[in-house]
């Protein structure tokens, strides 16, 4: 039976030293295989993320969406396009960063995930957490931002900003690219300005290490 191996709701700091011997492999079987929640039976295929599991750098999103669920894949809609395209602003290659979401199976109609949902889901983002050990973690939007950071305070708010997280793990809160296919004004101060600050900061930040 899958376990967490980390303990995010109510502590700050990485739990037990008891661990199954997990690989981020093992845990995306363990995702495909999943039918805790009714999710699994309107999805098409399970997304339990990709990128290097060594990685400094992780990017936690909401939930797959139509072109995610199709292939499996975190990030290749438009949304997903348009955040690959910001990487490489700052020359960052997404092989080089892990990302998935907290959702690993597609809501209905890309309706926001339910509490229920995310928390049946959480075991399998905090063990991915935990098997990364990150040094950063981008949260993309209000849904993982405020689940992790356990705040009400939204996206607008908070990104750009720089919080002390579970042991050293750090989060930095940016829009989510979907927001920014909504809004795509490039004024001084609109989203998409304020996103290309935001990932100049997270490259500098990844230089240090």
């Amino acid at each position: 039976m899958f376990t967490s191996i980390i303990k995010i709701k109510g502590s700050k700091k990485l739990m037990s030293k008891n661990l199954n011997p997990l690989t981020i492999e093992e845990v995306a079987k363990e995702c495909r295989n999943c039918k805790k929640c009714p999710l699994y039976l309107s999805r098409t295929k399970v997304v339990p993320g990709e990128g290097n599991a060594k990685s400094k750098v992780m990017f936690i999103g909401e939930a797959p969406g139509e072109e995610e669920d199709l292939k499996g894949i975190p990030f290749v809609g438009k949304a997903g396009q348009l955040l690959t395209k910001i990487l490489q602003s700052v020359d960052i290659k997404r092989e080089d960063i892990f990302i998935t979401n907290m959702l690993k199976c597609r809501p209905p109609a890309n309706r926001n995930p339910s509490k229920s949902e995310i928390e049946t889901c959480l075991p399998y983002l905090e063990t991915q957490i935990a098997l990364i050990n990150p040094k950063i973690i981008v949260t993309l939007g209000n849904v993982p931002t405020q689940h992790l950071l356990e705040t009400t305070q939204g996206i607008t708010k908070i990104r750009g900003q720089w919080f002390d997280w579970i042991g050293e793990i750090k989060i930095f809160p940016m829009f989510h690219p979907s927001y920014l296919l909504r809004n795509e004004a490039t004024f001084p101060g609109s989203p998409k300005d304020l996103t290309w600050k935001d990932i100049k900061t997270l490259k500098k930040a990844m230089g240090e290490f």
